[in-house]
């Protein structure tokens, strides 16, 4: 399938950095001993990666959704935790601490201070855009359908969803809900779950008639349910106010954390900017020179977008 020339975004309703509200961080280190009045917050902005060196760790949300980030026999694996792992340890902190926490809940723990990115493959939206600030693009992705095995309905994309009436599965607070209701879903078609195995139990069990998420997700979700009389029909590019969406996702942090997220940023792009070593990262999640983020595919047009 051809890499996008412009893309936009993927699952509708999530990146963010580290500073506001009150007690948003927890006392880093004596690097980050001066605080915002009232906040608990550190006043610099440079200081706070300086706070995560000395501590010697960061703490990440993810939402347990393979192959972006979730847990293999106790260790923090996927697309982002990889990612993430390999530039905090370029910055110099070395280690990853995990909050398991649901999807829809992701942004709000990040700004409530319960951890300091959120490492979950987030679509960069603009909606997202207005509350948290995102990383350059990781990856992209493109919606696809997973459906019962024969393609009963005979669907295609969520257009076709529409016009066959089918019940369509997406999961809580993600993007392709609005990608649902704008191809002419009716909103009452539209099931919302909280876990991709639910999707997929939910399908087996004839309460829904396809599962939407982004296509790497869905094969990595038949790939480790092959018995499953299930099947991942080919990706298609939704639409949402008329403009094509192509799923870009990246790393999330608190408004005011510019400087975390620029530091970040530069050493995200030496990985991008080479796909060899962006597969021999994340190849084993099933992500492949077709998800590298094209250069010329930036944050700041997906929030206007």
């Amino acid at each position: 399938m051809p890499r996008p020339a412009h893309p936009s975004r993927r699952r509708l309703l999530s990146r963010a950095a580290l500073l506001t509200g009150a007690a948003l961080l927890p006392p880093l280190t004596t690097a980050c001993s001066r605080t915002e009045p009232g906040t608990g917050a550190p006043d610099g902005d440079a200081a706070l990666l300086d706070g995560l060196r000395e501590q010697g760790f960061v703490r990440v949300g993810f939402a347990g959704e393979a192959p972006f980030g979730f847990q293999d026999g106790g260790t923090l694996a996927g697309e982002a935790p990889t990612l993430h792992r390999e530039i905090f340890t370029a910055l110099g902190v070395p280690e990853l601490r995990p909050a398991l926490t649901d999807f829809g809940a992701l942004i709000p723990g990040l700004l409530a201070g319960r951890f300091d990115v959120v490492s979950a493959g987030m679509a960069i939206t603009p909606e997202r855009c207005a509350k948290v600030i995102f990383s350059e693009p990781e990856f992209v992705s493109p919606t696809a359908l997973m459906v019962r095995k024969g393609n009963p309905h005979g669907l295609s994309d969520l257009k076709s969803c529409a016009e066959q009436g089918v019940a369509v599965g997406v999961l809580t607070a993600a993007v392709e809900a609005a990608y649902a209701k704008a191809a002419g879903v009716s909103p009452s078609a539209v099931k919302a779950l909280a876990k991709q195995q639910d999707g997929l139990d939910a399908l087996v069990a004839g309460r829904i008639d396809a599962f939407a998420l982004t296509g790497i997700s869905l094969r990595w979700l038949a790939k480790v349910n092959q018995a499953a009389p299930v099947e991942v029909l080919e990706p298609f590019v939704p639409e949402l106010e008329g403009k094509p969406r192509y799923s870009p996702g990246g790393a999330v942090f608190r408004p005011g954390a510019g400087a975390l997220r620029d530091a970040f940023n530069r050493e995200l792009a030496g990985i991008t900017g080479d796909p060899a070593r962006y597969v021999r990262l994340l190849g084993r999640y099933g992500f492949t020179e077709r998800e590298v983020p094209p250069a010329s595919l930036r944050t700041a047009d997906l929030c206007r977008a």
